[in-house]
């Protein structure tokens, strides 16, 4: 599909699980998304490393012209690379705080997988915070094979019960096929909001600073 020429981002940060998954469809989800992420002139980033999912969406993206930044913890640096060699470039964090300030940092919009627990906790933290106004990046949910129903059945359940509030839907896109999913991704306009806040770290002398970003061009010409 060609690039849609007002599109709001050009970078998104893809999270999923590190297994392939039961069913074929989450492994052709993946490689799919990465050339549709090419197709449209947009830019990944991902949780870095060159094994399994990471290396089948990282290749997707990098074969076809796309910029691809991989970030991803110094502890799960040997876990998640069959050499030394990262595809495209690569970011090595302290931990799993910083990998997720570094991705919002560096991302205009997320794309959530089926995946496996720390990509839930990495689908909870980026909402909780969006929720808090740190952010006001769009959260998308690739429903493959509808894996994200219970997630969603949770939601409406925890909001029923008055423990989420029910606007707290409006922090995710859910969608069935990656084009769906990026068509509407890129046509979403965060309302303008007074109280939100620019997501910041602390020095160790008290004194706030923006996270410094990498240095990496991640612009592509139309």
């Amino acid at each position: 599909m060609a690039a849609t020429p007002n599109r709001q981002f050009k970078n998104i940060c893809v999270l999923y699980g590190f297994n392939y998954g039961k069913h074929k469809k989450f492994v052709e989800s993946v490689i799919d998304l990465g050339r549709s992420i090419t197709e449209r002139k947009l830019h990944l980033v991902y949780g870095g490393g060159n094994r399994r999912l990471s290396k089948l969406v990282s290749e997707a993206t990098f074969v076809k012209g796309s910029q691809v930044l991989g970030i991803i913890p110094r502890a799960l640096k040997p876990l998640g690379s069959l050499s030394d060699s990262p595809i495209g470039e690569e970011l090595v964090v302290s931990g799993m705080q910083e990998k997720i300030t570094e991705m919002l940092n560096h991302a205009d919009a997320f794309i959530f997988l089926p995946g496996d627990l720390a990509t839930l906790e990495d689908l909870i933290t980026l909402a909780s915070w969006a929720h808090l106004h740190i952010h006001q990046k769009v959260i998308g949910l690739l429903n493959v094979n509808n894996f994200y129903d219970g997630f969603i059945v949770f939601l409406n359940h925890a909001i029923k019960n008055y423990f989420i509030p029910s606007n707290a839907k409006k922090l995710f896109i859910c969608a069935h096929t990656t084009n769906e999913l990026l068509d509407l991704l890129q046509a979403y306009r965060p309302k303008p909001d007074p109280w939100t806040f620019v997501l910041e770290r602390l020095n160790n002398d008290g004194n706030s600073r923006r996270s410094k970003k990498y240095k990496l061009d991640l612009t592509l010409p139309l």
